[in-house]
């Protein structure tokens, strides 16, 4: 009896013990999932989670990356199109992907996970959500204190950005039309990242009644909604990249746009997708660049801390 209840009570110790070890993370798709231990071999199939697991100080761990991903050399290229085969044979323990890919295959995420392969889908689409996904991200890797220090300094150097900001009135900020994707007419969701960028950098959104078109950080936004604050617009903004391959030309001869303010003063900009789209550290220098556009006369200041 007393052999019984010795091997129960060791048992017991054993599960607590695991438990005890044992973390756990909720992505974007409300998925739980539980592990004991970091991830070692990791596929990402979005830049931004690779550029956040090198600035955690990870790099032998990313074993393949998308084709998107610029920082990265030497590694296999994969993407969420290939037969799912490519990416089992690579080995991984975790695929990081995000919501999109998910949505649009997930026959990838069956099989990898039917071959015992974790996935995790992150995409922050509010700027209040960027701080938890670097944390989980460092959950998952082991990263944690890296993830912690991510945060402060970030807020550190965003405080020495705005910091100039504040001797600027309401009154005297510049009015923005922030475009997301010119041949739709949509801008960014009024909590988005690019908007927070925007924000951020001194900016008033003058197409803040947009809605959010599902679960992404873009929302429609029509040409007679923009043309009914043609004399409000002080400034217009676009990304450009892959989503918005867009010209200044593009903008000023789009029918209609003459008698916005800005295009009528020139004051049209484009700023790289990458600076304001994706959740990562190059969103200060995103802040930093659209803070020079609105206020030249700010110059350098705070950005040599970047």
């Amino acid at each position: 009896m007393r052999r019984h209840v010795c091997l129960l009570v060791s048992c017991l110790v054993l599960l607590c013990t695991s438990l005890a070890a044992a973390a756990s993370i909720v992505d974007s798709e409300q998925r739980t999932l539980v592990f004991s231990q970091p991830f070692k071999r990791i596929i990402s199939l979005y830049p931004g989670h690779t550029d956040n697991l090198l600035d955690l100080g990870l790099n032998k761990e990313i074993i393949a990356c998308g084709p998107s991903d610029t920082r990265l050399s030497g590694r296999p290229v994969v993407q969420f199109q290939d037969d799912p085969e490519r990416l089992l044979a690579l080995k991984p323990d975790l695929v990081l992907i995000r919501p999109m890919i998910s949505r649009g295959y997930p026959n990838l995420v069956r099989i990898l996970e039917k071959n015992n392969v974790r996935v995790v889908s992150l995409q922050p689409t509010d700027a209040s959500e960027i701080f938890a996904y670097w944390l989980t991200l460092g959950k998952l890797t082991g990263r944690e204190q890296q993830a912690q220090t991510m945060v402060e300094t970030f807020n550190k150097k965003m405080a020495a950005l705005t910091e100039p900001l504040r001797k600027i009135s309401r009154e005297k900020r510049k009015r923005v039309y922030f475009e997301a994707i010119h041949r739709q007419m949509k801008t960014f969701a009024p909590n988005s990242i690019a908007m927070f960028v925007l924000e951020s950098a001194g900016g008033i959104n003058i197409a803040i009644d947009a809605e959010r078109m599902r679960e992404t950080n873009i929302a429609a936004y029509s040409k007679e909604r923009i043309l009914a604050k043609a004399d409000q617009i002080d400034l217009y903004l676009a990304q450009y990249g892959r989503m918005n391959p867009v010209s200044v030309d593009d903008i000023v001869k789009e029918p209609g746009f003459g008698v916005i303010r800005a295009v009528r003063d020139n004051q049209i900009f484009l700023v790289d997708e990458e600076m304001v789209s994706r959740p990562t550290m190059a969103l200060l220098d995103g802040i930093g660049f659209v803070r020079s556009l609105l206020y030249p006369d700010y110059g350098q200041e705070g950005l040599s801390q970047l």
